[in-house]
């Protein structure tokens, strides 16, 4: 009995389903970028570098990061940007290139602690919030997920500058790797060595992976299943009509 409750208990670790305040992780990286000239004549901030010290966070984003493209990027709901580094390893693996961190548009990088597993797409879920700095902190930054992040051309156009493969934005999206946006809860300073917790998960059920495969799915679904996406207050509208054209009709 004990080595099956034993089990039992190591499995539970390995998700964010616990009791809250939960610390997931430790800032890695904070990387921002500038508007330079890019492909198709036209400009970019796509590609981020690390940033040396403590930066402010408000509801537009990082402040010394840039959106060349503001009808597409930035902008509350997409205000910061978290990409897995196992995407750079699935992009690397899939298609034998050496894709360098940073290179795809992601203001933070994070590194899992306490034997948990790293945010990815199938850890973390719509409506999570995290909290960038100590827990008894009240000035630290706070973050909500609200939607996965839609690979655009600019991700073919970047990469395409190394190599001959014509449409990894399209691959990514199939895959459902391409990170997440966050709206900022509340503003503050953010800096690398950070501790991060999970403080709110209103949406156990709504990993991102779970959002990609059923908006990327050719069939339809009952209402039952989703619905309760349609709920999910935070959930960006473009993503609900997406989830609303999934349901069986009749």
């Amino acid at each position: 009995m004990t080595t099956v409750f034993t089990t039992l208990a190591t499995e539970h670790n390995k998700d964010f389903n616990q009791p809250l305040p939960l610390h997931i992780a430790i800032l890695q990286d904070v990387r921002a970028g500038k508007a330079m000239p890019f492909a198709r004549e036209q400009m970019s901030a796509i590609d981020k570098a690390p940033i040396k010290e403590p930066v402010a966070v408000n509801f537009m984003g990082l402040a010394t990061d840039e959106q060349a493209d503001r009808r597409h990027h930035g902008g509350p709901l997409k205000a910061v940007h978290q990409l897995p580094t196992a995407t750079y390893e699935k992009i690397n693996n899939e298609f034998d290139l050496k894709v360098r961190v940073g290179t795809l548009g992601e203001n933070l990088i994070t590194k899992a602690v306490n034997d948990l597993p790293e945010m990815t797409e199938s850890s973390v879920c719509i409506g999570d919030v995290f909290q960038y700095g100590d827990i008894d902190n009240n000035d630290s930054v706070q973050l909500r997920i609200v939607q996965p992040r839609r690979p655009c051309y600019k991700i073919n156009d970047q990469i395409g500058q190394f190599t001959k493969v014509p449409n990894i934005a399209a691959w990514v999206s199939k895959q459902g790797i391409a990170g997440w946006y966050f709206e900022v809860v509340r503003a503050g300073m953010i800096d690398t060595d950070l501790p991060v917790y999970l403080v709110e998960r209103p949406y156990p059920f709504a990993t991102l992976e779970k959002l990609w495969q059923l908006s990327n799915s050719k069939d339809k679904f009952t209402a039952e299943v989703i619905e309760p996406w349609l709920a999910i207050e935070c959930l960006e509208d473009s993503w609900k009509v997406v989830l609303r054209k999934k349901i069986k009709k009749g």
